[in-house]
């Protein structure tokens, strides 16, 4: 049968939405053999909140009108879920009953590319927003400085320095500022590197920092070879994302470090063979939804009297190495994956 030779998952419900028959495909997508599957109402193949597939397929069938749907999320196994386009064609015989065809064809990764390319190239329009800013800023900083310090010398009463002091802490704050928003000017200091020291590096600061909690979990795989990479920026990025992740979880929660290794994975636009994804999880609350899609923008905090910048650094700082930081979050759960690519940049 030409179905079963097919990428795309198929499904054929008879009138009453009962599934008679699904091929390969629609296996590999759903991760669960034909058996179990063939048999079951359509609620129960592909559930819905309101009902909202039966009701459609049944609106189908009536109206006999094919339609489609984009970027649908179906549940698979383990409640997770994965992100579909949908087509449905009413069959109708003159001699037999009448039935509906399901196509699903998965988009996630197609998705997920688009996402990061997005993500990139938001990330580089802040880069160069900063930086011109920056520098815009710091030039009549320093005039202001110089003008401040000169002032000071010239005071004849020593209680009116303290307003010149003030103005150049200010300043010398300022620039601090700047200076971590643009982030390290200095060429990377590349070596080889294991991820797992700078996790455990990362891993003891943090128990220093929060000796109370949360517990730290680390689900390690020990093939993930050596590659090049500056490990100092390294530590300094995962530090900004775990030190999120600990503060979020609480002195009750978990957060769990983990590493695996994934084979021909796409960051941005380019495919590479061999890529590292580091993954930091917490149970705290999640990111709010309206936080979500600007949490690496400059400014951007969901704490209290944060300064938003530690993600920001730790993406450039990622991005530096030719990866990218990415974020999934929902109540109870929050994730960050890192990837960085594992063969040499002249490979």
């Amino acid at each position: 049968m030409i179905l079963d030779h097919l990428n795309t998952a198929v499904m054929l419900f008879d009138k009453h939405l009962y599934l008679k028959y699904i091929n390969p495909g629609a296996e590999v997508l759903f991760e669960v053999s034909s058996r179990h599957l063939v048999g079951q109402h359509v609620s129960a193949v592909l559930p819905c909140p309101d009902d909202h597939a039966e009701k459609r397929l049944t609106e189908a069938m009536t109206s006999r009108h094919p339609f489609t749907e984009r970027e649908i999320n179906v549940r698979v196994a383990d409640a997770r879920t994965k992100t579909v386009n949908c087509t449905v064609l009413p069959l109708h015989h003159f001699d037999a009953d009448a039935e509906i065809l399901v196509e699903l064809y998965q988009v996630d990764r197609q998705l997920r590319i688009t996402r990061e390319e997005q993500l990139l190239s938001q990330h580089q329009a802040t880069q160069a927003l900063i930086r011109g800013l920056a520098h815009e800023i710091k030039n009549p900083l320093g005039g202001l400085r110089g003008a401040a310090q000169l002032l000071e010398r010239e005071l004849p009463d020593p209680s009116l320095r303290e307003y010149t002091r003030i103005i150049i802490d200010e300043a010398d704050r300022l620039q601090s500022l700047m200076n971590r928003m643009i982030g390290p000017n200095l060429m990377p200091r590349r070596a080889r590197v294991n991820i797992h020291d700078v996790l455990e590096y990362v891993r003891g600061l943090i128990l220093a920092e929060f000796p109370r909690g949360p517990a730290v979990i680390r689900d390690y795989d020990p093939s993930i070879p050596d590659f090049i990479a500056d490990q100092e920026r390294l530590i300094q990025a995962f530090l900004n994302i775990v030190r999120n992740a600990a503060a979020a979880a609480g002195v009750r929660g978990h957060v769990e470090l983990k590493t695996r290794v994934l084979r021909q994975f796409t960051i941005g636009n380019r495919r590479h063979r061999l890529v590292l994804q580091a993954q930091v999880r917490d149970d705290g609350p999640g990111i709010p939804d309206e936080l979500r899609d600007q949490i690496f923008f400059p400014m951007v905090s969901g704490h209290q009297g944060g300064t938003g910048l530690g993600l920001p650094i730790a993406q450039e700082l990622i991005n530096q190495h030719a990866g990218l930081i990415e974020c999934e979050s929902r109540p109870g759960e929050t994730t960050f994956f890192v990837y960085l690519p594992l063969e040499r940049e002249d490979a």
